[in-house]
């Protein structure tokens, strides 16, 4: 049986039981009201609310969701590109990734030793290596100064 969201309280809840879960950013969890059945005065409300009682926060949420996908291996291109689909003011996903404590250069050696059992032999396993490190976000400057720098250790 599915919720009814035709109330304030009802979006509420709908709205708490989310954020009870993990952060979302406030477009997201617009987005997910409004899938399930939410009327935008009601969620307009619900998160301007949740917002002032410091329950909802595009800050936070930044700062959640940067650590995590740098743990799980991701650069900083990729993790931008993530939360601009996500709906988040792009100057607020800049200034968070520019003060985030990540040293994102470590955190691409440590994916770069862990996927890899070494240096690349031959121009083709460098390419290889390098593909797979930009995919995961990393800049090609940073990719490369890590594939030369590998090759002095």
């Amino acid at each position: 049986m599915a919720v009814v969201l035709d109330s304030p309280a009802a979006v509420r809840r709908a709205a708490m039981d989310l954020l009870a879960r993990r952060e979302h950013g406030r477009a997201e969890l617009a987005r997910k009201l409004r899938q399930r059945g939410a009327e935008t005065e009601l969620i307009d409300s619900a998160l301007e609310r949740l917002s002032e009682e410091g329950l909802l926060s595009d800050e936070r949420f930044l700062e959640s969701f940067i650590r995590s996908r740098a743990n799980a291996g991701y650069g900083p291109l990729r993790i931008r590109d993530e939360l601009n689909q996500r709906g988040l003011p792009r100057v607020a996903v800049e200034r968070a990734l520019a003060e985030s404590p990540i040293d994102w250069a470590e955190n691409l050696r440590e994916l770069w030793q862990r996927r890899f059992a070494g240096l690349p032999g031959d121009a083709r396993e460098r390419a290889k290596q390098g593909r797979f490190l930009l995919y995961r976000g990393f800049s090609h400057e940073a990719v490369s100064r890590l594939l030369r720098s590998a090759g002095d250790d």
